[in-house]
């Protein structure tokens, strides 16, 4: 079974650091674009950073770009997403994210992170930043 096992979340004050990771099991890692997304209280979910080891590609938000950095290690199936800088307006849960069609293509891969639609997700980690 696909599994899809973040962590790393938790409290941090404005300007501070985190580094979450998600643990993939159950398909081919190099067959999937990877990424994380978030969700704040009353909005909609958000594509922050996806990247695809096949077309050698990552794409961030603009609300993002500059202080995260999504990584992958894929001796490990782990991504990982250092986030930098941290605001108030990061607060939210984070989510981690497969999709395969997205992994074709640096347009598809743009396209996913815009559209959140996923073949699978993790469970969400709470990240709060306080100011």
């Amino acid at each position: 079974d696909v599994q899809l096992q973040a962590c790393g979340g938790g409290l941090v004050q404005a300007g501070g650091s985190l580094r979450l990771s998600c643990v993939a099991s159950g398909f081919t890692f190099d067959d999937y674009a990877i990424g994380w997304f978030r969700q704040a209280p009353g909005k909609e979910r958000e594509g922050i950073a996806c990247i695809s080891g096949s077309i050698s590609t990552a794409l961030y938000a603009d609300s993002v770009n500059g202080r995260f950095t999504i990584s992958s290690d894929n001796a490990k199936n782990t991504v990982y997403l250092q986030m930098n800088s941290l605001k108030p307006e990061d607060t939210a849960v984070y989510y981690c994210a497969i999709s395969r069609t997205a992994s074709r293509g640096s347009e598809l891969l743009k396209l996913w992170m815009l559209s959140a639609l996923s073949d699978y997700w993790g469970q969400g980690t709470q990240v709060t930043v306080s100011s």
